[in-house]
């Protein structure tokens, strides 16, 4: 063989083994990953061949699939759709599964889970028609209607919980969407939809509850301050704090001051009533006093910095890293660099509430098939012990004290002992404040551990506080609970 064809054949052959290691590359490696690609039109026309699983809340369904007379055979359907788009997200033929519960538990609503492999083969030997499992939610529809209502308009989140067992009981985030325009089979419309949302200043398909841009927490924050304190041995309930209308910081010119310019107490305070009045000079000082690693080590039992997936991922809240004096006062009252998530600041209530052990958040409470049957339950489970049952109790009275005759008096439920936090969170000069609640109820044996972010202080602007515009609808939540 001469060495122009022996060239020509190792030319060849190096062509052969790279088509064949392509070639298995895409059949091994990455065929689930283009399956599962959005706008993927072969799947997507399979995907339509069956009936997909429905999305059910107190047993009635927020997502399910219609039959129809054209190609696709089944559309995708949304009652309530604003109420409960960012619990369900959407699925469209062009832009496939996104958002929500249709993108997180896609294999399940499909029925092509790793997890259905057994069942699958049982439709396939028995003749049954194939189809997805639907998922039946933990929302509690009145907390939901009542999230809704009490926002209004105003941009934002609630979030809700069970501290016992960390089921979800409302998400709401706003502004919302409607999904069933990008589930139609009129395809011009749903481009024409698509553009419309993702042009949209307000970023209506952000959930906002769980994820986009955190928000800095404010005074709510104060309660992982007081839970480091308490833990620390160093302080309880009555030490005495030093409350000056204006807290000089080292290193700085800037001080650090009250919401009302003025001192707490005759200049000092103890822990209790420095939680009641939220008194940031205290606070202030008390962060400098922990110091920046007492923060962040208490935040993190509290779940900060933790990968959670309800099963949407959650962006996780953060503390940061390096901290002197002055970011220690400012952190310590929630400002800085401090960022959460709604789902956060409920977690940090329902971690106080249910005696300091905080519960893994969770949205779907069991799958079922067709046939009803259960497939599969989720079991409560402990994600870290957040603090001391003695501490708890401790958070618990001081937050009392918040809603009782505190900060947090438009809390209150008649007859119910409520907990809570009141917060207001400057992010820009000039810019109104986001307006915060977080609290539980009832205080002596809690069902509902609430969380409530108005953005840019809401319908009161400027004049915003977490008091007068937050607490209101925290209470209409936890009343729609308590009071079933």
């Amino acid at each position: 063989m001469n060495a122009p064809i022996r060239k020509l054949a190792l030319v060849v052959t190096a062509m052969f083994c790279a088509l064949f290691v392509a070639s298995t590359w895409i059949v091994y490696v990455q065929a689930d990953e283009l399956r599962d690609k959005p706008g993927n039109r072969r799947t997507l026309l399979a995907s339509y061949s069956q009936e997909r699983g429905a999305i059910l809340v107190a047993g009635e369904a927020i997502a399910r699939s219609e039959e129809t007379s054209d190609e696709l055979k089944y559309q995708r359907t949304y009652p309530k759709g604003k109420l409960n788009s960012h619990l369900t997200g959407y699925f469209s033929f062009i832009y496939g599964a996104g958002g929500g519960l249709e993108s997180a538990e896609n294999g399940l609503l499909a029925g092509d889970a790793d997890q259905l492999f057994y069942r699958r083969l049982g439709d396939l030997l028995t003749g049954r028609q194939p189809s997805g499992v639907s998922l039946e939610l933990t929302i509690d529809p009145r907390a939901q209607e009542a999230a809704q209502n009490a926002l209004g308009n105003q941009k934002g989140s609630v979030v809700a919980l069970d501290p016992k067992t960390g089921a979800i009981l409302a998400l709401i985030s706003h502004p919302q969407y409607d999904p069933n325009t990008l589930s139609s089979h009129n395809l011009d419309s749903v481009q024409q939809a698509w553009a419309a949302l993702n042009e949209d200043s307000e970023r209506p398909l952000v959930n906002r509850a769980i994820g986009g841009d955190l928000y800095p927490p404010g005074s709510v924050f104060k309660i992982i301050t007081a839970a480091a304190a308490l833990s620390s041995g160093r302080f309880d309930t009555n030490s005495q704090l030093p409350g000056p209308a204006v807290l000089d910081l080292p290193q700085t010119t800037a001080g650090l001051v009250n919401d009302w310019r003025g001192q707490c107490g005759d200049g000092t305070v103890n822990l209790l009533q420095a939680m009641e009045d939220s008194c940031n000079t205290a606070f202030g000082w008390l962060g400098m006093q922990l110091g920046g690693q007492a923060l962040r080590d208490e935040a993190a039992k509290f779940g900060f910095g933790q990968q959670i997936g309800i099963p949407m991922s959650v962006t996780p809240s953060t503390m940061p890293e390096q901290m002197n004096a002055p970011q220690e006062a400012q952190s310590a009252i929630g400002q800085y660099d401090v960022r959460v998530t709604p789902l956060q600041v409920a977690m940090m209530s329902a971690a106080v509430a249910n005696q300091g052990t905080l519960m893994q958040p969770f949205l779907v409470k069991q799958t079922r098939g067709s046939d009803l049957e259960v497939i599969d339950q989720t079991a409560p489970r402990e994600l870290s012990k957040a603090t001391t049952p003695e501490v708890a109790g401790q958070l618990t009275q001081m937050m009392e004290a918040v809603v009782t005759s505190g900060t947090g008096t438009r809390a209150r439920i008649s007859g119910v002992r409520v907990a809570g936090k009141t917060g207001t969170a400057q992010h820009g000069e000039g810019l109104a404040p986001h307006a915060w609640f977080t609290g539980f109820a009832p205080a002596d044996d809690p069902a509902i551990a609430v969380a409530v972010v108005v953005e840019d202080g809401g319908d009161a602007g400027m004049s915003a506080g977490g008091g007068s515009v937050a607490a209101p609808i925290a209470r209409q939540v936890m009343e729609a609970v308590i009071s079933r």
